[in-house]
């Protein structure tokens, strides 16, 4: 009788021993919706990671903006309610206005122009982030955002005339449409398809595939061919939730994440190349400015940089910085 006690007790204690030892659940929230790539992608890394680190860490994902907006999110994330989320571009230039930089309106031209643009600056993005308590992995590209409405715009004063779209506390969008002399409209991303169905707003700006993907190409007639700001997202944990993992298991989340995000901006740029095709199949009417209404449009830009730096949201460093290896690259 006491050998198989004893025979028990240890049979208990390898059965222990086999468990993973500080398993925790780590909430991550994002406005993606599920089903959507990102999800997937996210998902499956997940699963990975789970594995690797014997489910030490699990990812449990929020999708859709079921924990509110990323205002909120990024509250909760400082208050620990949420240990990390996929934040889009808008957020991250939150936490840092620096991040502006990859926002700066018709300044970039293509996707290789970009891609040597990234090589050059991502890695101060993601140190930056770092400083404001944040642990980011890779920058992934969503790609250009363009210009949708119900209504033909080409120029300035096409512009005055719409209800324009813009998300919360965009900082970048809102100087720009302050300067065009416009009146956004600003509401969060889950509301913007009832705002074109409603009338409430006539014009968005956003990607291509965004753009289907949302459904809000089904309520707009043109697009204006045009890159206007480059658009990007990132995967971040509060910096104290990181840290509470081991160091193999957090190295182990890094590569992860790393290969995921650095497949979502592949799969994001060919998707919006096939996105503008679809579109224009579909009958969106692609609108080309003529040489005086692109003046316009760049007499614009350059004025909204030039307010965001004196106001201080912009650091005149890095517009030069990236002016000059766009000119360099260029030639």
């Amino acid at each position: 009788m006491k050998m198989i006690r004893v025979k028990f007790v240890v049979i208990s204690l390898l059965f222990v021993l086999a468990l993973p030892v500080h398993a925790k659940a780590y909430k991550i929230a994002t406005l993606a919706p599920d089903g959507t790539q990102w999800m997937t992608l996210m998902r499956a890394a997940s699963e990975r990671i789970a594995k690797q680190t014997n489910n030490r860490v699990k990812l449990k994902f929020y999708p859709g903006g079921i924990m509110g907006n990323e205002n909120s999110v990024i509250r909760k994330m400082k208050i620990g309610q949420l240990h990390g989320a996929a934040l889009t571009s808008s957020a991250l230039k939150r936490i840092d206005t620096d991040n502006y930089i990859y926002s700066l309106p018709l300044t970039f031209q293509s996707y290789d122009e970009m891609t040597h643009l990234r090589s050059k600056m991502d890695d101060e993005m993601i140190a930056r982030l770092k400083k404001k308590g944040y642990i980011a992995f890779k920058i992934a590209g969503a790609g250009f955002s363009y210009i949708l409405s119900k209504e033909r715009i080409s120029g300035v004063e096409d512009l005055k005339q719409q209800k324009v779209w813009i998300p919360p506390d965009d900082i970048m969008a809102q100087t720009m449409l302050d300067t065009a002399g416009v009146s956004p409209v600003s509401l969060p991303l889950t509301d913007v398809l009832t705002g074109l169905q409603t009338g409430l707003i006539s014009t968005v700006g956003a990607p291509p595939s965004f753009a289907i993907a949302l459904q809000w190409h089904t309520k707009v007639k043109y697009l204006v061919d045009v890159p206007l700001f480059f658009s990007y997202g990132a995967f971040v944990f509060s910096e104290r939730a990181f840290k509470k993992m081991s160091k193999d298991d957090q190295a182990v989340v890094q590569k992860e994440m790393i290969v995921t995000f650095d497949k979502l901006g592949k799969i994001n740029w060919e998707n919006n190349r096939k996105a503008k095709v679809a579109l224009n199949k579909q009958g969106i009417v692609f609108v080309k400015p003529n040489a005086t209404e692109m003046a316009g449009l760049n007499k614009l830009a350059k004025d909204v940089v030039k307010k965001l730096v004196k106001q201080g949201k912009l650091r005149q460093s890095e517009v030069t910085k990236v002016n000059n290896i766009l000119k360099k690259y260029r030639k």
